[in-house]
C-alpha cells in the first residue's frame, strides 16, 4: 500500500519578523539574478520584434504603406480626401515648427548655450534655462506628432480592413461621427492629455533635468551659462562631511518622524472622537460634532496665525504663565526646538482631526452591530472588539485616505512656515530644526536662488513619499484582503 502525503494547509500565522527579514535578505542575490535574466530575455527578443515589424510593413496594403511614408496619403488613396488633407496639414505644421523653432530648440537643449553674457560689452548671451525648457517642449511636441502619425497609420489600416469586408468607404461625416460615438473616449481625452503634458509633465521633466545642473547662486543673478554636473547635487545632499549633507540628513529624519506622528495623531484622534460620539450615552451629539467642523471650516492659515499669536512672547499663553507667577517662555525662539515641534503637532491635529472624525463617523455607521453582539456573547472586552472588529474595518475602508494624509503631512508646508518661518538655526544650512524638506526646498530655491538643489530635493521627496505610500498600500488589507471585506 502506497504512502500518501497529506499537505498541511492550516494557517499557522506569520513567521517571526527576524526569520522573515533573514529570508528576504537571503533571497536578494536570487532576485537580482532573476531580474537581469528577465532583462536579458527582453533584449534578446528585440531582433524578433524588429523582424515581425519588418514583415508587417512588407505585407501591409499599399494605402497603409503610403500613410507610413506620407501622412494622409493613404486616406487620400482610399478616397477620404478631407481626412487625408487634415493629416497632411498636421505633418506640414510639424515640419514648419521643426525647421523654424523645434530643431534649434533640440540642439540648444544639449548645448545649453555657448555665448556667455557680458554686460560691459552689451552682450546679452544665451539663456540656458529657457533653452532647456524649449528643448523639453520640442521633444514633447515631437512625441505628440509621433502619436498622431501612428494614429494616421492605424486609421489607414482600419479603413482598408473595413472596405475589404465589402463595406463602402466611410465619408468624412461618418468618420467624424465615429469620433463622437465609437471612439468618443479618445476624443474626450485629447484636450485633458494635452493640458496634463503642458501644465504638469513639462514642469516635472524640467525640474528633473534642473536637478542635474548647477543652476543657482551667482548663475541666477548674473545670467551665466548653466552646465550639466551629473549627480553632484545629490552627492552633496547625501554627503555627511559638509553642512549641506548633515542638514539634509537631519531634516529628512525629522520629516519622517513628523509625517508618521502627525498621521497617527490625526487619524486616531478623529477615530477616537467618532467612537466617543457614536456611544448612545452621549447627549447632544449634533452640537459636539459641530465644534470640530467649525474648527475645520476656518481657513488654515488664519488658524496658524492665531496659534502663532497665542504662543508668542506677548501672547495670552505667556500672559497667564506670568500671571500665576511663572516665567514667560520662547515657544518659537531659536533654541525652542521641541516646544515648537510639539506645538506644530498640536496645531496640525487641530486642523486635521475634524476631517478624520467625519470620515470615521460615516464608516462606523455602516458597521454591522451584530458583530459586536456576537463578540460580547463570546466574552470579548471592549478593547478586543476595537482591535478585532472596528479597527480592521475602518483601516480597510480608509487606507487610501490614510496614505493621502501621510503624503499631505510629509509635504505640509504651511504649519512651520506660518508658525516659525524665517528662522535659521546654527548647524543647519539655511534652515531651522523644525523645517521640513518642503520648507527647506522653499528656503533654498525661492529665498536663496539654489534652484538645482531645490530640484534635487523635490526628486528625493517624490521618491521617498511614493515608495512609502506604495509599500503601505500593498501591505494593507485594502490591497491584500479585498475579498474578505466585500
Amino acid at each position: 500500500m502506497e504512502n500518501t502525503i497529506v499537505e498541511d494547509t492550516s494557517y499557522h500565522g506569520k513567521k517571526p519578523i527576524g526569520k522573515r527579514l533573514a529570508t528576504y535578505f537571503r533571497n536578494i542575490p536570487h532576485r537580482f539574478c532573476a531580474f537581469f535574466k528577465r532583462l536579458g530575455g527582453k533584449f534578446a527578443a528585440i531582433p524578433k520584434r524588429i523582424a515581425r515589424r519588418a514583415e508587417y510593413v512588407r505585407k501591409a496594403p499599399k494605402a497603409v504603406k503610403a500613410s507610413m511614408c506620407l501622412p494622409g496619403l493613404g486616406q487620400i488613396m482610399q478616397k477620404q480626401i478631407v481626412k487625408g488633407i487634415i493629416f497632411l496639414l498636421l505633418f506640414a505644421a510639424y515640419v514648419v515648427y521643426m525647421v523654424l523653432l523645434g530643431g534649434k530648440a533640440m540642439y540648444n537643449f544639449f548645448s545649453l548655450g555657448v555665448i556667455p553674457p557680458n554686460p560691459w560689452l552689451g552682450i546679452k548671451g544665451d539663456n540656458s534655462v529657457m533653452m532647456m525648457l524649449l528643448g523639453i517642449l520640442a521633444f514633447i511636441i515631437t512625441g505628440f506628432y509621433l502619436a498622431v502619425h501612428f494614429a494616421n497609420i492605424r486609421d489607414a489600416k482600419r479603413t482598408h480592413d473595413y472596405v475589404a469586408r465589402g463595406n463602402k468607404t466611410p465619408n468624412f461625416i461618418q468618420s467624424l461621427g465615429s469620433m463622437f460615438d465609437k471612439y468618443f473616449y479618445v476624443t474626450a481625452l485629447v484636450l485633458p492629455i494635452v493640458g496634463v503634458f503642458v501644465f504638469n509633465i513639462l514642469p516635472i521633466i524640467f525640474m528633473i533635468f534642473l536637478a542635474f545642473t548647477d543652476y543657482g547662486g551667482n548663475i541666477v543673478s548674473t545670467g551665466a551659462l548653466v552646465s550639466l554636473i551629473g549627480f553632484d547635487n545629490f552627492a552633496m545632499l547625501f554627503s555627511m562631511g559638509g553642512l549641506l549633507g548633515s542638514t539634509f540628513i537631519k531634516i529628512l529624519g525629522w520629516n519622517i518622524l513628523w509625517a508618521v506622528m502627525s498621521t497617527f495623531l490625526n487619524y486616531f484622534g478623529g477615530l477616537g472622537i467618532a467612537l466617543l460620539l457614536n456611544k448612545k450615552i452621549v447627549k447632544g451629539k449634533k452640537i459636539w460634532r459641530a465644534f470640530p467642523v467649525l474648527a475645520y471650516a476656518v481657513p488654515g492659515f488664519i488658524t496658524l496665525l492665531a496659534f502663532k499669536f497665542m504662543f508668542s512672547n506677548l501672547g495670552p499663553i505667556n500672559y497667564y504663565i506670568e500671571l500665576f507667577g511663572g516665567t514667560g517662555k520662547m515657544f518659537f525662539g531659536i533654541d525652542s526646538k521641541w516646544s515648537a515641534r510639539l506645538i506644530g503637532w498640536l496645531v496640525n491635529a487641530w486642523l486635521s482631526v475634524p476631517s478624520s472624525m467625519l470620515l470615521a463617523t460615516g464608516i462606523l455607521a455602516n458597521l454591522n452591530p451584530d458583530l459586536y453582539e456576537a463578540a460580547k456573547i463570546d466574552g470579548a472586552s471592549a478593547w478586543k472588539q476595537f482591535i478585532k472588529i472596528t479597527l480592521p474595518f475602518v483601516i480597510f475602508a480608509t487606507t487610501p485616505v490614510l496614505i493621502g494624509q501621510f503624503m499631505g503631512n510629509f509635504n505640509n508646508f504651511g504649519v512651520f512656515f506660518f508658525l516659525r518661518g524665517g528662522i535659521y538655526v546654527d548647524g543647519y544650512f539655511l534652515a531651522s530644526d523644525t523645517d521640513l524638506l518642503i520648507n527647506w526646498l522653499y528656503n533654498l530655491s525661492i529665498d536663496n536662488n539654489y534652484y538645482s538643489l531645490g530640484a534635487a530635493i523635490s526628486i528625493i521627496i517624490f521618491v521617498i513619499a511614493s515608495v512609502i505610500s506604495i509599500i503601505v498600500y500593498v501591505k494593507s488589507p485594502s490591497y491584500s484582503k479585498e475579498d474578505m471585506y466585500r
